[in-house]
This record gives structure tokens, sequence and C-alpha cells, in this order.
């Protein structure tokens, strides 16, 4: 799935450095910065 400019990013959620899970719906309303780097050539 492709996002475009102005598209609103689909909930996720993974775990967190103390082992939590966090979800960007959870996130609501907060400051959030999501980094995509698809070509750094790693598994993460």
């Amino acid at each position: 799935m492709l996002l475009e400019v102005g598209n609103n990013a689909p909930d996720f959620s993974l775990q967190n450095q103390n082992d939590e899970t966090v979800t960007l719906s959870g996130l609501k309303g907060k400051k959030v910065v999501i980094w995509f780097y698809p070509k750094a050539n790693t598994p993460g």
C-alpha cells in the first residue's frame, strides 16, 4: 500500500524499548514523527 502526501497513516502497533506495545491510534492528539527509511537495506 503506497501512501501519498496528505494521506492518513494506517494504524499499526510495535514494541518500544520497554517492551510495551505502542499503537499509532493510542498517540492520537500528540505530535508524532513517523520515519520510513525503506532504502537503508536493513531488515528493520
